[in-house]
């Protein structure tokens, strides 16, 4: 990257990559700056939300940058997001680098982090929310605004759900509450 005639080395997911433009083209990309004792190492990103995904994941612990890089060029943003919130293991695990035990570790510590309307729109994928995704997300946000942790409202809401498919949100609720 050539900023006002300096050059710099900056690393990028491959989903960033894509969205890159012609050489020679001014373009905005978003920086994360990596310092150690012996090297100071640019990661770029093209979307805000790459980035927060990045910054989340090196917290994680076992997860260095180049990592979070790899995970970011395996899975979408979307895709991560909807594999800890669905505690989907295997699918984490598919990516290089990342085995079993740090795949469990990245959702344990993700879950929380992420918020109930982004793991709704990850696991939904994104499409036109129907009634029900809508009856079931309002009633993860009713039961984490009464003190629930996410991961814990999703599961009740879910096993709630599937024993009563037809239930409206106040039964969701109710029903949650009292399990």
């Amino acid at each position: 990257m050539d900023v006002g005639g300096v050059g710099y080395e900056v690393f990028i997911p491959l989903s960033s990559y894509e969205r890159l433009p012609a050489v020679n083209t001014a373009c905005r990309i978003l920086t994360y700056d990596h310092v150690r004792e012996d090297a100071h190492v640019l990661y770029g990103f093209m979307t805000a939300e790459e980035r927060r995904m990045f910054l989340l994941l090196i917290d994680v612990s076992g997860i260095g940058p180049k990592l979070a890089m790899t995970a970011l060029s395996g899975l979408s943003v979307r895709d991560l997001k909807a594999s800890v919130a669905q505690a989907d293991v295997k699918r984490l695990s598919a990516v290089s680098g990342i085995g079993k035990k740090t795949a469990e570790r990245i959702v344990l510590e993700l879950k929380d982090k992420l918020g109930a309307g982004e793991s709704m729109e990850a696991v939904t994928g994104g499409a036109e929310p129907t009634e029900e995704n809508l009856r079931m997300r309002d009633a993860i946000l009713a039961l984490v605004s009464l003190g629930y942790k996410q991961a814990d409202a999703q599961d009740l809401v879910r096993k709630v759900a599937a024993t009563t498919p037809d239930a409206s949100l106040e039964d969701l609720v109710r029903k949650a509450l009292a399990k």
